[in-house]
């Protein structure tokens, strides 16, 4: 029984430490931005010459961005943006070849959210 009690009470502390990280991104806005977009990971990911761990790395890094909470400008709206990204990021993914990755728009992402 001792044991029991001892086992549910580890488990019950992982599970909770477990939601207090969930909120925690990979990477930060800045880190995506310096890297995927200015570090062009992203364009070579849309040419189609990254390789497979660009790919995934760039799906990586739009999931975080999304997690993360927008300098400015309206939570929801920022987050239906980089799901768009993911999904583009994800369809680059399995493309052979060019992939167009439309939502990576500069301008009209740093309007709404760069602070």
């Amino acid at each position: 029984m001792r044991n029991l009690l001892t086992g549910l009470l580890g488990l019950a502390a992982i599970c909770g430490a477990s939601f207090v990280y969930a909120d925690d991104a990979k990477y930060t806005i800045k880190q995506v931005m310096k890297e995927a977009m200015k570090g062009g990971l992203c364009a070579k990911v849309a040419k189609g010459e990254g390789t497979k761990e660009d790919k995934e790395k760039l799906v990586a890094m739009f999931t975080a961005m999304g997690q993360n909470t927008p300098p400015k400008g309206d939570k929801e709206e920022w987050e239906k943006l980089c799901k768009k990204l993911v999904e583009e990021a994800k369809a680059a993914q399995k493309a052979e070849g060019k992939s167009a990755i439309k939502s990576a728009n500069c301008k009209a992402c740093h309007d709404k959210f760069k602070g």
